[in-house]
């Protein structure tokens, strides 16, 4: 078995995590490949003394690989990706963080679900991630969702949309999230969009701070073209891929389709999407008293 490891370290809440997880795939003489920063922030830390291969972009990265392990939080997810892209090379999250809804694996229960990944005893759920066309952008794909905000200025921004060539409204607001059904859970809810499950072969529009109140979050086929044209007072904007930002000038248009491709997320036997909802959301709960 070929594993790639991605993470973060937040120093001693991660170290006992990341401890577990090296001692276990040695111990199981699993091949380990660590991404390359992280590696040099172990080998400071000294939390791992043995030489191990490094990668450093997507093209280290192969169909030789079984799995890639992030450890972190959902953030960390989302920078993997950018590792794995098309590869089909599937994501497990451990989670180190907080409040999250991609890692699933908690620090108290890393050995059992490490030897189900052993076992190869997990099912695959496709995220759709979503891909921006424009001059001014290098950024290449979302799997939370795509987000154009003001920049310089406390003036709302203006976002004319069309949906497949229709023009569908113009969004006087702070701002516009379009989101995959991964994202739905959260910046969109965070502003008041639903929640999608992984398999809806949807996107939602959420309007950030709307001015014109009967404008409301809209859930449509993730098969439809999305333009957007942003103008304002200042002569740029923000334009958002999950935790990746850039500027972009005014009245340039944007592009946004599915991609070709999914990443293939790990999903862990009684660890479900609904599961994760009830226990992040506090579902299920008499909190009256």
């Amino acid at each position: 078995m070929k594993v790639a490891i991605f993470g973060q370290y937040y120093q001693n809440d991660t170290r006992p995590i990341i401890k577990d997880i090296f001692v276990f795939f040695n111990k199981n003489n699993v091949e380990l490949v660590i991404e390359e920063k992280f590696l040099e922030i172990l080998y400071k830390e000294e939390i791992v003394s043995k030489k191990y291969n490094t990668f450093a972009s997507h093209l280290d990265l192969d169909s030789s690989f079984d799995i890639l392990i992030s450890i972190g939080g959902d953030g960390t997810i989302l920078r993997a990706t950018n590792f794995v892209r098309d590869s089909g090379i599937p994501i497990l999250g451990v989670n180190a963080g907080r409040l999250g809804f991609l890692a699933k694996v908690q620090k108290e229960n890393i050995e059992s679900f490490l030897q189900i990944v052993l076992e190869k005893k997990y099912t695959i759920s496709e995220r759709t991630l979503l891909s921006i066309k424009c001059p001014d952008i290098d950024l290449n794909f979302a799997m939370n969702e795509i987000a154009v905000s003001r920049k310089d200025t406390t003036s709302m921004i203006t976002i004319e949309t069309f949906l497949n060539g229709e023009y569908l409204n113009s969004y006087w607001a702070d701002g516009l999230i379009i989101s995959t059904p991964t994202g739905s859970t959260g910046y969109s809810l965070s502003c008041g969009g639903p929640i999608l499950t992984p398999n809806v072969n949807g996107l939602v529009i959420t309007p950030i701070a709307p001015h014109n109140l009967n404008a409301r979050p809209l859930v449509i086929p993730d098969d439809t073209e999305i333009k957007l044209k942003v103008s304002g007072r200042e002569e740029q904007y923000l334009v958002s891929l999950d935790s990746r930002i850039t500027s972009i000038s005014n009245n340039s248009e944007l592009v946004i389709n599915k991609t070709p491709f999914k990443i293939n997320m790990v999903e862990i036997p009684d660890e479900t999407f609904f599961k994760t909802l009830r226990n992040k959301l506090l579902w299920g709960e008499d909190k009256r008293n």
